[in-house]
């Protein structure tokens, strides 16, 4: 959908189990141009359905909620409609359940004392294809990643049947290469560099490179720098 200026506005549900926050931010996005409020709901599963009924651009997604919380409708949501993306609203104390719904697919994330522009910056971010992170959660995300493992990986090939090949284009992305600068450090053409991504996707069921990043790292392929 498209408004006057011809730029795109954002459709978008809120889901929240509190009332008062529901309605606060239902209010605050009303004030925000590109912004068009098509439902609002009080847990995951009204959530999941209102998607299904309304088709929206954007969930601005509570985490803990009862019947079903944020991380599992997300889950629910990416799987039967990745048309629509998610953005995530935390607190500082729900890391168990921010990091369950960055695996789910949400893609933004915001904390709740966000403001507007915060907020429109985060939705139009997911729906370019970025990743909208407000710097608070961007911080936590990387003190989380810096985190040594109780107990390091150790491999002794690579990992869900990758070849070297595959699983040195999969470092390359962790360690934040473009798919061009991969093809230069490799020495192969841009299309070899997609058909390994390709490829390594399909081997490990992982959807995107944001999801490569986390599991290189959990798999113990790439560790975060010291510095």
């Amino acid at each position: 959908m498209t408004g006057e200026s011809g730029a795109q506005t954002a459709r978008v549900v809120v889901a929240d189990d509190q009332t008062v926050v529901r309605e606060g931010i239902v209010m605050l996005l009303g004030l925000l141009p590109g912004i068009e409020v098509v439902g609002a709901a009080a847990d995951g599963e009204e959530a999941v359905r209102l998607v299904a009924e309304l088709a929206p651009d954007v969930v601005l997604m509570d985490l803990r909620m009862p019947r079903c919380d944020g991380a599992e409708a997300t889950r629910r949501i990416r799987a039967g409609h990745p048309g629509t993306q998610v953005v995530v609203l935390t607190t500082f104390g729900d890391d168990e359940s921010l990091f369950p719904a960055l695996r789910a697919g949400a893609r933004g994330y915001l904390t709740k004392d966000a403001g507007g522009d915060e907020i429109l910056r985060a939705v139009q971010s997911v729906l370019s294809g970025d990743a909208g992170l407000s710097p608070s959660v961007q911080r936590r995300l990387l003190e989380r990643l810096s985190e040594p493992d109780p107990e390091p990986t150790v491999l002794v090939g690579p990992p869900d049947g990758l070849t070297a090949r595959e699983t040195e284009v999969l470092v390359l992305i962790a360690e934040g290469l473009s798919n061009q600068e991969i093809a230069r450090e490799l020495q192969v053409s841009t299309a070899t560099v997609k058909t390994h991504i390709n490829n390594m996707f399909t081997k490990t069921g992982l959807k995107d490179r944001a999801q490569a990043v986390r599991y290189a790292f959990r798999k113990g392929l790439v560790r975060p720098s010291a510095g």
